[in-house]
């Protein structure tokens, strides 16, 4: 997808479900334990639903027990961006696809080895690519 960060408000309620609209365009969350990816096992390709950019490989995906799907890394640092995200009265690590500027969650500082990170994200704004091995 191209010109994704162009796109209007109209074009990108006509691309994504409300779901993933509200979360991936207006910052919104999932509940937790309700995300499709949560207890996913399968071998591909994390993508941002939005514009399909690859996000993280299922080697990183572990459960970490938060309610949402966890990686500890992204496939490409450069696919994803880090924004200082001080929303509902504390200071948070958001999430962003690099390509779309679409909202993915937070990352925090708890993870496992070898990063120590986890990337906590919402299924809704991510698509499986199963058939793509990482």
């Amino acid at each position: 997808m191209t010109d994704s960060k162009k796109k209007t408000d109209e074009e990108w309620r006509d691309i994504l479900d409300p779901d993933a609209y509200h979360v991936l365009r207006q910052k919104g969350t999932e509940r937790a334990f309700t995300g499709q990816y949560n207890d996913e096992k399968s071998k591909g390709m994390y993508r941002c639903r939005a514009c399909g950019t690859p996000l993280f490989s299922s080697d990183a995906k572990y459960d970490s027990g938060s309610g949402w799907p966890s990686f500890y890394e992204p496939v490409d640092g450069s696919n994803v961006q880090e924004e200082v995200d001080r929303s509902l009265a504390m200071t948070r690590t958001e999430v962003l696809c690099s390509a779309c500027n679409g909202h993915l969650g937070h990352v925090f500082p708890d993870g496992p080895k070898p990063t120590g990170l986890r990337y906590c994200i919402n299924s809704c704004a991510l698509e499986l690519d199963a058939e793509e091995e990482a």
